[in-house]
């Protein structure tokens, strides 16, 4: 069983051998980083539509927040990071489809936002272990919807893989019975300039796991013509926003669709946003001139569209004032236009 723990002193791992693979030498091996930004989720076009794709939807790759990754000659196997945890469970589930060699002589170190916040850590994580693994070890390449397969990601949306492989907006239009990850409608890059202010209370979590499928297994089937309307204010007026460089017609988008998807979701969270004091800090947002305002995901994370870094600075000191009782985490994001690198140190 492959050990690990936060700050988790060295132990020896061993997994499923793959024969005739040449045996890890520390000495022989280089070191590889893996940096892979986070994600915004706008929503979901659907579920439960018989005969129509599921789930599919819209979000954009930002950084910070980011996972990075690295791999480091070690004697022994060893993950340190706050994330090591989750990484050791996916490093196992990597070596038995993979059939690695017993034992990896790398130091594994992490590093990565919160989890379960609304903002994909888990995609980002384990897609940078997959791919830094496979490079470490001169693995061939393997495409990105295997990559996603052998990590356990895409299993609704396919935003935040996507997203690691290409960067910018994301639009998955679902998948189909037979795909086993949603399908890249379309891929636009973000102007440069805007950027993205997260507020997240630190004392709420999102739904992830077993909570999230049986929350799902819950909501009622999205109405035919809620699809069409979602897809309409993508294609009409988001997507053509960002090709202007638009930044309020696209924030007022973004707000439509997310409460608009939001809404699917009421049966599960009591309404389009994860609890009242989201959709308070929402539409308090939007009062002060700010049209993109949403929640990401499940949330908690509030995300708020501004057309530059000046902008983005004002809000965020707007916000500490008016959040001095509560507890919000604020900070700033940046469009990322480009997938995870994967290099060697």
């Amino acid at each position: 069983m492959i050990e690990s723990g936060k700050r988790a002193a060295r132990r020896s791992a061993s997994s499923h051998g793959e024969a005739g693979t040449r045996p890890c030498c520390a000495s022989a091996m280089r070191a590889v980083r893996v940096c892979a930004a986070c994600r915004l989720h706008f929503g979901m076009f659907s579920f439960g539509q018989p005969g129509q794709p599921e789930f599919g939807g819209v979000g954009v790759m930002i950084e910070p927040p980011s996972v990075q990754v690295d791999f480091l000659p070690a004697p022994r196997f060893a993950i340190e990071g706050d994330l090591a945890d989750r990484a050791s469970r996916l490093v196992r589930r990597l070596a038995a489809r993979w059939n690695l060699p017993d034992h990896l002589p790398c130091n594994m170190v992490i590093r990565g936002p919160r989890e379960h916040t609304g903002l994909g850590v888990g995609t980002p994580l384990s897609l940078a272990i997959a791919a830094g693994l496979r490079r470490l070890l001169q693995l061939p390449p393997i495409p990105i919807e295997q990559l996603a397969l052998d990590s356990g990601r895409g299993t609704r949306s396919a935003v935040g893989t996507h997203g690691f492989q290409h960067g910018g907006l994301i639009v998955d239009t679902g998948k189909t019975g037979g795909q086993s990850l949603g399908s890249l409608g379309h891929r636009f890059e973000i102007p440069a300039a805007w950027r993205f202010v997260l507020i997240c209370p630190t004392e709420l979590q999102g739904l992830a796991g077993k909570e999230e499928a049986k929350s799902f297994a819950l909501l009622p089937r999205v109405p035919k013509e809620v699809t069409e309307r979602l897809r309409e204010i993508v294609t009409e007026v988001m997507l053509p926003a960002i090709q202007s460089n638009d930044c309020l017609s696209f924030g007022n988008s973004v707000y439509d669709f997310g409460r608009l998807a939001g809404e699917c979701f009421a049966a599960a969270q009591g309404g389009p946003y994860a609890s009242p004091r989201i959709e308070q800090l929402v539409e308090w947002i939007r009062s002060r001139g700010i049209a993109g305002v949403g929640q990401s995901s499940w949330g908690p994370t509030v995300f708020a569209a501004t057309a530059n870094q000046a902008a983005a600075e004002q809000l965020a000191e707007e916000v500490k004032r008016y959040s001095a009782a509560g507890n919000l985490r604020i900070s700033i994001g940046a469009p990322c236009n480009h997938g995870a690198t994967v290099v060697d140190r």
